[in-house]
Order: C-alpha cells, then sequence, then structure tokens
C-alpha cells in the first residue's frame, strides 16, 4: 500500500463499506499496472485466486500479476498456496470461455519459495500423464504469454537394419525335417520379445540419439522402430530378450536425461525472472550470465557455500560468494553483481 499511494489508500477507504465479492478494485496509483484488486483476508487461496481471474476476464483485461497470496502475515504454507493457486489457474484456463486474460504472474519475493512452486508444478506434471501437454502448455501459455508456433521439427528415420541367419535342414524323412523347422521356430520365438516405450520427450530425439539408437540396434542385433507419427510417440524394440530389456534400460535413461535438461531449464528460467547475476564487461559496463550460470550461483549462495567455480569468457574464475569477489587462475580479481527482480512489482 505504501508503495501504491496515499490515492490509493483513500480510493480503499472510500469503498471498503461496498465489499460484495470479497474484494474491491481501485486504480493503480503509483504502481506499474492500471487496476488494483485488494482481497478481504480468507484462508481459501484457490476461491480468491479464482475470484480475480474471473474477475479479470469479466473486465476484460489482457493480463494479471499475483503475489504468493497468505504466506505473510497470513502464515499460510507456501507449499499448500503454491497448490491451491496453480490449482485455480489451471481450472480458469481449462474454461473455453477465456478469451480476454493472455498473461498470468506469480510474483515470488523469497528465493526459498522459488522451489514450492516449482515442486508444484512438478507434481502436477507427474500425477497424470494423459493431461501433461495440456496443462504444460497453459502454464506456457498464461505465465509466458502467447509465443510464435515454432518450427516444425522434421522426423528423424532410424535405418532398419535386421540380420538374417539361414538354416538349412537335411533329414532322413520329409517329417524329420518339418519337425527339426517346428522345433527351431518354437526356440526362436521363445526367446522373442518386445517392449514399446511411448513418451513426449521421443519427439525431441535429434541425431545424437538417433545415432545411439543405430549403434545399439547394431551391437545387440535388436530392432528398433521409431515412430514419431503416432501420439506419443513410440519406440518398439525386438529381439532376444536379454538384449531388449537392455536396450529397454538405455532408451529409458536418453528420455530421462532430455527431462532432466529440459527440468534444469525450466529451474533456470523462473529463477532468471527472479535475480539476475551480472559480471563486468566493456565500458563500465555490466553482462548477464547465461541462465544456467545464474541458476547454479543462486543455488550455491541459497545453500550458503563459500565458492563456486564459474566461467567468464572462457576463463575460471573461482567467485567468493560472501564478497561477490571472483578471481582467475593468474591472480586478476574482478567484481560480481547479484541484481533482484520486481521488487516493488506487481
Amino acid at each position: 500500500m505504501d508503495a501504491a499511494g496515499s490515492q490509493v489508500e483513500a480510493e480503499c477507504a472510500q469503498h471498503a463499506g461496498q465489499c460484495q465479492n470479497g474484494f474491491i478494485t481501485t486504480q493503480g496509483g503509483k504502481l506499474l499496472c492500471s487496476k488494483i484488486i485488494h482481497l478481504i483476508h480468507d484462508n481459501n487461496v484457490k476461491s480468491q485466486v479464482s475470484k480475480v481471474l474471473n474477475e479479470c476476464e469479466l473486465r476484460m483485461y489482457k493480463s494479471v500479476a499475483f503475489p504468493a497470496i497468505g504466506t505473510g502475515r497470513a502464515g499460510q504454507s507456501p507449499a499448500k498456496v503454491a497448490d491451491d493457486m496453480l490449482d485455480a489457474i489451471v481450472e480458469f484456463a481449462s474454461k473455453r470461455s477465456v478469451q480476454h486474460l493472455k498473461k498470468i504472474k506469480i510474483v515470488i519475493f523469497q528465493i526459498k519459495m522459488l522451489s514450492n512452486f516449482y515442486a508444484s508444478m512438478k507434481k502436477k506434471e507427474d500425477s497424470d500423464s494423459s493431461t501433461r501437454d495440456s496443462w504444460v502448455s497453459l502454464f506456457k501459455s498464461f505465465f509466458g504469454g502467447k509465443k510464435q508456433p515454432t518450427e516444425k521439427k522434421k522426423p528423424m528415420l532410424l535405418e532398419k537394419k535386421v540380420d538374417l541367419a539361414i538354416f538349412q535342414i537335411c533329414g532322413e524323412s520329409q517329417k524329420n525335417v518339418d519337425a527339426t523347422e517346428s522345433w527351431i521356430k518354437n526356440l526362436i520365438l521363445k526367446e522373442q520379445f518386445e517392449n514399446s516405450i511411448s513418451d513426449e520427450l521421443i519427439e525431441n530425439f535429434d541425431e545424437r540419439q538417433i545415432d545411439t539408437l543405430a549403434d545399439l540396434q547394431r551391437r545387440k542385433h535388436v530392432t528398433i522402430q521409431l515412430e514419431n507419427k503416432v501420439s506419443p510417440p513410440c519406440i518398439k524394440i525386438s529381439g532376444i530378450s536379454r538384449d531388449v530389456c537392455f536396450v529397454s534400460v538405455e532408451v529409458q535413461k536418453m528420455i530421462q536425461k532430455i527431462k532432466d535438461i529440459e527440468e534444469e531449464q525450466s529451474k533456470a528460467e523462473l529463477v532468471y525472472n527472479l535475480v539476475e547475476w551480472r559480471y563486468p564487461g566493456s565500458n563500465d559496463s555490466f553482462v548477464a550470465f547465461d541462465k544456467l550460470t545464474n541458476m547454479q550461483l543462486e543455488d550455491a549462495k541459497i545453500a550458503k557455500k563459500p565458492h563456486l567455480i564459474v566461467k567468464i569468457n572462457k576463463n575460471n574464475y573461482k567467485v567468493d560468494l560472501n564478497t561477490l569477489q571472483a578471481h582467475d587462475d593468474q591472480g586478476k580479481t574482478i567484481y560480481i553483481q547479484r541484481v533482484p527482480k520486481n521488487e516493488g512489482k506487481l
């Protein structure tokens, strides 16, 4: 309220007795927004967020920013608040009738609280794989605004290689030959096994993963079929059971590695929206670290680590996280900066 100014405070006092829906709306005052929706205290965070979102859609507002409601003086659990707020946003974004509200932001002032919201998003992703893509796309749309459609990746093709083994059977009679042929077929079928792995991340396989699959197919004498035209994309592995099991585990490791990279990039993006670490550039200016290094520096500071090795202009620097001094191998010392974002803004 102090940041908004006395005009907003007076407007709140004027409309205080007219509150019917659990909130009142005032002008933005000195804040960088056109309107402020003031909520009357209520422990039901999900209901409060839903009311605000519906009001924004009714008033045809294009964007809205929330603080982490209830985590201040109300003393509610940040983890529960994260679940309630994201539940309300997902339910709202799922409505077909939403036309006007395009961007939703949650401004988190405490760095430690970021992990609660990240964990809540991860929990929703893991809870129901059938709806994962729909709500993830909703979050991308409403938290980041509409993005230009990216060029569709050209599907990667895996060359199918089958090594044939030819049996020539000779016997005293046709009956013995037929019996031997039947025995060989049964033996082959007994050892044959097929496994299918379906995952949306298979669509992100590039030449490196395709080369790895081709190498596994060659070394383990299995047949690998990459079906990327179905939804979700699928990899079918067939061959002798022990080899199929080995290759299946390797494919799962490849998928998990892609998932870990995407999660790390997502977390790095969230941290970058909260704080920016910088190193000296030219002409007394400062340059932002890349987002992964930015996250590593912030994580190290939160964990109260004394030092962290980072790369600056291809050189290794040892950063003192207390003094923000960085020293290279030649004894050169520079000062880096930590700049919090969104302070005083909603």
